[in-house]
Parts: structure tokens; sequence; C-alpha cells
């Protein structure tokens, strides 16, 4: 495949464009993922010119914009030292360094800074040879004696260097670490002599070169307590060096270029040991070093977080493995055992697989549709593929005619981090194991096209959709499965997003199986034309069908969408006290947005005046009593009343409106006088169901604080620490938190040069908070000197032990599709989170006894935490798109 980099000049654009749009019609890598890249490289001390040359050689690798994503979540979400341990043989450092050393300079001109631990095996026993030793060894280890391990320090110091050096000649800068890192016992004295197994990393000199830029360069020398320097493995040292960092990846630098199964001497490209290593042990070939290699690998990985992986590869493959998940040589990772069923009373939780359909539909009835789904499965065959924590989840409709092999994929649900951690192929190898022949459809916008198509071997696109299909051998039923798409689209699918055609998926289905069925009989006597091995045959014939259908995928209409409103007619608004900053910013709010109409707004201290901000009309500010609204309630002239007044003062107005009998005008409360009433619904779109929120006639919008602190914490609920080890939320707001009315904490005089703490204890947010997630959450709330902005930093204890990018990826599947959450590796800004409309979670840390995360939360208080909000429910409560009317950065 091309380079998806080449968007940097227009004529390679174009040519890449056509590449993408014959395999998978139509997805290319945007110029703006390109210029993340670049921008990230050109801030990491490499100038203009080298980065966008290194950025060309990484992408030129990588094949999907989901690549392209992961590629960059992976590198700016962990510390540098974390990004990856690389263990480079002896032969590399002698037939293949420059190769080596042009993949270090790439993925150190964007800023990364990889660990290298190398050996000298194969020069070591050159070296031996010509001073008269003879190798010992003893089960495969070499046994030093003095004057084998003279020759080998001597040995391990120059090729260090040598490494070193070659690297400084194409522009890295990297610096020998010799001593002090790896600590070791004597592994058998009497037998080895000065063998050594690592004990301890000390990780601080690595750390230091990393911070002073440069790539650290160890040798599996190790030194015992009393400062004897000894010899250890250099894959055992690797993998402890790998324990002490938690590193992404491993890899092990090979000239073999991976592991080869002895049988059919072909690559193994991946094992997943959770389902294969106990099949490859039983392997006659796997024995002695491989044996070894495979256990120690498990041995690793057992030890570190799921989304680690070792990695055996040539050193010209190092870019691609790193970046791409086709990777190269192979790939050995913990890997998921996927559980099946083919019944609703097979899954331990029909309730958890409730939540799983539902996570990826849009619409307010999607738990509706599902259990409409459900229904049809009840009555008809089918098989489920799913990991136990139901990130990944695949439906198949088998074939109900037995003279059909054509099963069609009606259901494939990911998270973020089951398309990242390759869970996504471990469903298609069961798929392809279990289903000869399948089909199944895509939007053509769908951000992981190229990896369906990769899966497939055929495709057809139609008004915004993608049919593919793999196991279809033969002309007649790829052009009878084309037709069929042609005619009705989606139809032949029960795709749950879509209620109207839920049954008529089964029906169409099932057509499309007996015409196959047909087929089938009809050539029952006739050899098959051609083998599914022969991939590049088979595509030219499909593509000559495909020509045939050229009409039908050419089309000029833009993908059918759902529309943004349910109804388009403007809404009727009152908001009751709006002199304060929460008020004015609403109003701002309400002045843009296309389907709300402001009609009343109520100030005592203003009444009179023109208010400001508003250039739809005039309006004059009123002084309304609870005896006003109640007539104007009875009258129904209002659709909703958002009030935004004080703690404690609104209650006489919402008794008014309850009073007219306007059962269905909408009150938004602002204060948090009903934030504890049951019967009140809680505001926060993004953790309460929006459907609960879109039925609701009466919401309590969440406070500012409360808003942060709840997003800040909920992903890691269920991996809290029991009680008496409780949260803890340190809140800094600026001044416009106190309000309009002058206090110490809006005192400018008061605060400059100084930090304010207010209700240390019992502080109406802490139980808000508390009452929202479940369970005891301290908060501490100090007031600052900048105007708008609120900074929580969160100190969470941990059940068990979880690295910090576990903790990271809970946050970004958690938030994956909200349009207002944004997370970031780096702590968020107060000043960057001023006059926007959304929240920043970052940070991340994880003490280094992994038992507790920090976390870093900002809101802007006058917006996401209150009037940015407060319209969110008001969209959906009146019916309109959620975020209408606010600007999405």
């Amino acid at each position: 495949m091309q380079s998806i980099a080449r968007p940097l000049c227009r004529q390679a654009l174009r040519q890449q464009r056509r590449t993408l749009a014959r395999q998978s019609k139509a997805l290319t890598i945007s110029r703006p993922a390109v210029q993340r890249v670049q921008q990230y490289a050109t801030s990491h001390r490499a100038d203009e010119s080298s980065a966008r040359s290194a950025v060309i050689n990484v992408l030129n690798n990588i094949a999907s914009k989901r690549e392209v994503q992961q590629y960059l979540a992976q590198f700016t979400s962990v510390s540098s030292q974390q990004f990856a341990v690389i263990k480079v043989g002896g032969a590399i450092l002698t037939d293949y360094i420059d190769v080596l050393c042009a993949s270090l300079r790439n993925l150190n001109q964007m800023g990364l800074y990889p660990v290298i631990i190398h050996g000298a095996g194969p020069q070591l026993n050159k070296h031996l040879e010509e001073a008269g030793v003879e190798p010992k060894y003893n089960e495969g280890i070499r046994i030093t004696d003095g004057k084998t391990l003279g020759i080998a320090r001597k040995l391990f110091l120059q090729e260090n260097l040598k490494l070193v050096e070659a690297l400084e000649s194409w522009g890295v800068r990297a610096r020998p670490v010799t001593s002090g890192v790896l600590m070791a016992d004597y592994k058998d004295k009497e037998t080895y002599e000065f063998v050594g197994e690592v004990n301890q990393v000390n990780a601080q000199s690595i750390k230091a070169a990393i911070a002073d830029g440069y790539i650290p360069v160890l040798t599996c020398m190790a030194e015992s307590e009393d400062g004897q320097v000894l010899n250890v493995n250099a894959d055992k040292a690797a993998a402890e060096l790998a324990k002490a960092l938690v590193p992404l990846k491993i890899v092990y630098l090979s000239e073999k270029g991976g592991i080869y199964d002895k049988e059919t001497g072909k690559l193994i490209e991946a094992i997943n040991l959770d389902e294969e290593y106990d099949e490859y042990m039983k392997k006659p070939w796997v024995i002695h070093g491989t044996r070894s290699k495979i256990r120690d690998i498990k041995t690793l990985l057992d030890e570190l977080p799921r989304s680690s992986s070792v990695a055996i590869i040539h050193p010209e493959s190092l870019e691609r493995e790193l970046f791409t998940h086709s990777g190269a040589g192979t790939l050995i990772r913990r890997g998921t055992k996927l559980q099946s069923a083919s019944s609703l009373k097979e899954f331990e939780d029909v309730n958890k697989l409730k939540e799983t359909l539902i996570r990826d539909r849009e619409g307010l009835d999607a738990a509706n549709v599902v259990d409409r789904y459900l229904e049809i499965l009840e009555s008809r065959p089918f098989k489920a593929y799913y990991d136990e924590g139901m990130e990944a989840l695949a439906i198949v409709l088998p074939p109900e005619n037995a003279s059909s092999q054509l099963g069609h994929l009606a259901t494939l649900t990911m998270t973020r981090n089951a398309w990242l951690s390759n869970i996504a192929d471990n469903v298609f190898q069961n798929l392809k194991r279990d289903y000869p022949k399948l089909a199944w459809t895509v939007k053509q916008d769908d951000e992981n096209l190229t990896w369906f198509s990769e899966k497939a071997d055929g495709s057809i696109a139609r008004r915004g959709e993608v049919l593919f299909w793999y196991g279809i051998d033969t002309p007649d039923e790829v052009r009878e499965l084309m037709a069929e798409f042609i005619q009705h689209g989606r139809q032949m699918f029960g795709d749950i997003n879509l209620e109207s055609q839920l049954h008529r998926a089964a029906t169409a289905a099932e057509r499309i199986r007996n015409k196959a069925a047909e087929l089938a009989r009809g050539r029952q006597t006739q050899a098959r034309a051609f083998s599914t091995s022969v991939r590049p045959t088979k595509r030219a014939r499909i593509g000559e069908m495909q020509q045939q259908f050229r009409s039908y995928t050419t089309n000029p209409n833009p993908p059918l969408g759902i529309k943004n409103s349910e109804k388009d007619y403007p809404s009727k608004i009152a908001v009751i006290g709006a002199r304060g900053y929460t008020g004015q910013a609403l109003i701002d709010l309400l002045n843009r947005h296309p389907n709300m109409d402001l009609c009343h707004v109520s100030s005592r201290e203003l009444a009179g005046k023109k208010l400001k901000g508003y250039e739809k009309k005039e309006i004059i500010y009123e002084s309304l009593t609870p005896d006003d609204v109640r007539k104007m309630a009875e009258n129904k002239a209002i659709d909703c009343w958002v009030m935004a007044l004080p703690n404690g003062v609104c209650k006489p107005y919402v008794d008014a409106i309850e009073e007219s009998g306007h059962k269905e005008a909408v009150i938004i409360d602002l204060s948090a006088d009903y934030r504890f009433d049951s019967t009140w619904t809680y505001g926060l779109p993004e953790l309460v169901q929006r459907n609960k929120i879109a039925s609701a006639t009466r919401i309590s919008n969440p406070g500012c604080y409360a808003t942060a602190a709840q997003l800040g914490i909920a992903p890691l609920v269920p991996f809290l620490a029991a009680a008496p080890a409780n949260p803890t939320a340190f809140g800094v707001s600026g001044y416009s938190g106190a309000g309009t009315k002058p206090s110490p904490k809006n005192d400018v005089n008061v605060l400059t040069n100084n930090l304010l703490a207010y209700s240390l204890t019992d502080h109406i947010h802490e139980k808000e908070i508390s009452s929202q997630l479940g369970r005891e959450i301290a908060f501490i709330p100090h007031v600052a000197v900048w105007f708008q902005g609120i900074h929580h930093t969160i100190s969470l204890p941990l059940a068990d032990k979880m690295a910090s990018r576990d903790v990271r990826q809970l946050y970004q599947d958690r938030y994956d599709k909200e349009k207002l959450i944004k997370i970031s590796g780096e702590s968020p800004q107060v000043k960057n989170i001023s006059g926007k409309h959304g929240v920043e979670i970052g940070g991340f840390a994880v003490h280094s006894g992994q038992k507790r995360a920090v976390i870093n939360v900002t809101i802007d208080n006058l917006l996401k935490g209150a009037a940015t909000q407060c319209l969110q429910n008001m969209n959906l409560a009146l019916g309109y798109g959620e975020y209408e009317g606010i600007p999405l950065d």
C-alpha cells in the first residue's frame, strides 16, 4: 500500500485517493491527522524538515486512520521511558546497524525515546575463539569463568560505544549506560560462575538520560550487591527492564525476523497466549530455545498490563511493528479469550448485553430498539462472540438453509480499546473459522473501513453503505449478492440503528440465502471455478463484476442521515434570575440558538432595563412574582422555565408552575434546591441516560464543581478501594463562582497573591458528588484570583494495582463519543478551558505503588459547569439536537 503521508503533496494525494478508493471505497487519512503528528514532532527539538521526513517515513507504513489514531494516542499517553524497550541482538550490531540507526532516528525526531539494551553473543564467540577459550554451556546457558568475563566485559563496552557512536553519526543523541542499572544475584555460582540473574532495576540513570534528550543504550552486564560484574542473558535482562519500566512494547530485534513454524516453514504472525499458549507448548518443534523464549515471554506479560506486548522482528520492520496493527515478525500478546453463545439464555448477564448493544446506537429510543432486536434473536438462530468485559461483540445470523453456507454479520460493536488491543482481529479469526462465507455492511465513512477491506474478498458501495464479503468464489454468487444489495440496501441486514428495517432484515437475508442455495444446487456437478487461496485471481474477477455495477456505486448525494432536530418551531423560554454571570452566559447561548425564543427575563434589581447581549428582539427585564409566573403557566405561554436563582429561592416559582396545571412545561433549576429530590431528573448527560433527561420535565442542573468531579471520578468508581480509603477532590475556582454579590471570595484585592480556602467539610457539592457516585467523596474547595474556570486535582485510592495508561484507557473508552469531553495525557490548564464549553481530563498519574491514581480536571464554571449544561438539558427535553446552539471546538 502506498504511503498515507503523501497528502503532503497534491499529486501523491490524488494517487493515494485512487488507491484507497479501489480498496475500500474512499477512506483517506486527512491532512489534519498528518499535521497533528508534525506539530508534535516539531515541538520536540526536531527542525521542521527532519521532523517532516521522519513523519513520512513512519506514516509510510500505516494503512488506516485507526492506526494513526492509535499511534498518536500511544506515544502521547505514557512517559518517554515507557514507550518501548528494544533488545538488540549481537548479529544486528554486526549486520544491520545502519538500518537500526535509521529507524531510531525517525523515532527520536518525533520526540520518542526507546530504551535500548544490547547483547553481543556472536562477537563474544569470535573473541573467545581468538583468545583460545573454548565456550562452555549448561542447559543452553554460557558458563562465564573469570577469563570469559574479562573478554565479555571489554567487548560489551566496545559494542556499546560502537552503537552510541553510530547513532550520533545519524544525528541521534545517545548516552551509554553501562553500570548501575541492573543489579543481580549469582545464578548457581558453582555451576555458572560469573552469571547473574537480575533482581533489581535502578531506572534513575535511564530517566536522567531521557530527561536530557538522549536515548539510553544499556549493555547486558549486571552488578552484584558487593560490586562484582556479572554476565546476564540479554533477553532476560530486557524482560526485567520491561517489568520495571512497564513499556507499551517490548521488541526483540532478530535477524530471523520472528518465530517460524518448523512444520510448515511459515512465519507465525501472532501468538495469543491466553488462547494458544498450551497449544504451542504441546507442539513437537517447540523445544529448547523456542520453548524457553515463549515461556519467558508469557511470564513477563503476565506481570505487565494487558495492553503490553512483545514483538520479535527484523530491524528493518521496527517502525511498522510499533505503529501498525498488521505489524511485522511475530507479535506475542496475552490476547483475549472469546466466549460464544447461541441463545440469550447462554449470556450470564442479558442486561450487560443490552448495554453493549446500546452503546453505539444513536437516538433517544435506543433501548426500545435493542429490546425489539433481542426479541428477533429469540425467534431465530444466531451465534454471538464476545470477550469477558464485552468490549467486543459480534452477532452472526447463520444460514438457515442447509444448502447455503452464507452467513451474515448482523452486529459488530467494539470499544476503542478493543480496536487498539486487536480484539477485533481475534473476533474475525473466530468468524472465519466458523463461517467459510460471510457478508456484512458498514457505513462508508466508518473510520475502520480499511480494516474491513483487509478482512474481505470484495465489496460494493451504494448510498453511503458498503457491502463486504469473503468466501464467495463464483461470479454467479457474487453477482446475486450485489444485486440483492443494490435492490434492498441495508434491509438485507439486521442493523439495530434502523428500527423500521428490523423485521425486513430477516426475510431479506433469507432471500439471499435461498438464492445462494439455488445457485449452489445448480452447479453441484461443476468443479469450483476459483479457489479461495487464489486471492489475486478472485479479486480480478470480482473487480470485473463490480465494474458492471458502477452506476450504482457512484453516489452524487450525501449519505442518508438523521435530522438534527426533532421539531423545528421555536420553543418559548423564560429565565428567572438572569442578573448573575450564569444567566448572562445562558442568554448568550440562547441568542445563537436557532430554535429557542427568549420571551421573558426576570431580575428584581434590573427591572425596566434593556437586556443586553440578546439580538433577536428587544427584551426588557421584568420583576416577575410567583403569581405572575403562575398566570403565564396557566396560559401555557412558556415551554421552558430556567430558574437561575440563588439556593433556597426558587421553590415558590416552581410551586406556582405546578399549581397552574401546565405539567408539560419544562423546568430547569440551576440552583442546588432539587439536586437531592428523587422526583427530579439530575441533568448530567454524560453520566445520566439521555433518554431519561429527554423524557423529563423537571431537571436539576448539576453544580460546576460537582460536574467536573463526577466526570473525573466516574470511570474509576468500579476500581476504587473500599472505604475508609475515599477519593479526595482538591478544587480551585475562579472568583466568578462566588457570584456577583460582594464577598471576600470575589474580592480581587483579597485574592491577589493568595489562595482562599472555604467550606473545608460538608460543602453542598461534596454531598452532591457523593450522592451521585454512590460513595463518599471528600471535596475541598478554594477560590483564586482568575475570573472563570475550575481546576480539580483528584486523588483516587485503587483496589488493585493499575498502570497509568490503563487508567487513561478507561477514560478514553468511557468518553470516546462525548463531544464535550477531551482526554489528554497532559494535565489540563485553567487558562485553556476558560471560555470553552467542555471538560478536559488529564494527568493520569499513578503512584509508584500502583494503588493510587491522580487525575486533573478543568471546566469553565459558567459554561459546561452551568449555562452550557443547562442548554444540553433544554435541547434534550425540548426535542432538539443535544448540542444545538453550543459551539463545538
